[in-house]
């Protein structure tokens, strides 16, 4: 099982702002987060994580990507902006409790833009899903 480094290292966002507890697994195409649904997170509102809170855990999710990348090469964490997002929809929201789980797939990359597909699941519940147009930064 491969260990990974503390997001913290991976992301330009500091606490109470972070939306990602753990990197669970890592290819250039694919990235797996889990973030524990906590009653004291920014997000929470009537105990259930918000839609803002989950459009945040998304955006930090590809962020860990591009972190974890710049980690492996030694090199500073690159930023990047979210240009669009479309066919964005919520299903459920989480409830304080719950730990999600997010997954990034990448569906192309030119120059400095990614497009990809993000998926949010609670177990095997499919809570939002939503494809990205991310425009990195040198």
């Amino acid at each position: 099982m491969t260990q990974y480094p503390d997001v913290h290292e991976l992301l330009p966002q500091r606490d109470p702002f972070v939306m990602v507890d753990r990197l669970v697994s890592f290819t250039p195409e694919r990235v797996t987060t889990e973030f524990d649904i906590r009653e004291d997170n920014i997000f929470v509102e009537d105990g259930h994580f918000s839609v803002p809170g989950i459009n945040e855990n998304i955006a930090q999710t590809c962020a860990v990507r591009m972190g974890y990348i710049s980690y492996s090469q030694k090199g500073p964490i690159k930023i990047g902006y979210i240009g669009a997002i479309t066919n964005f929809h919520v299903e459920r929201t989480p409830v304080v409790g719950e730990t999600i789980s997010t997954r990034f797939e990448l569906k192309e990359e030119v120059f400095n833009v990614t497009l990809a597909h993000v998926t949010v699941m609670c177990g095997e519940t499919l809570i939002a899903q939503t494809d990205l147009k991310i425009a990195l930064v040198d």
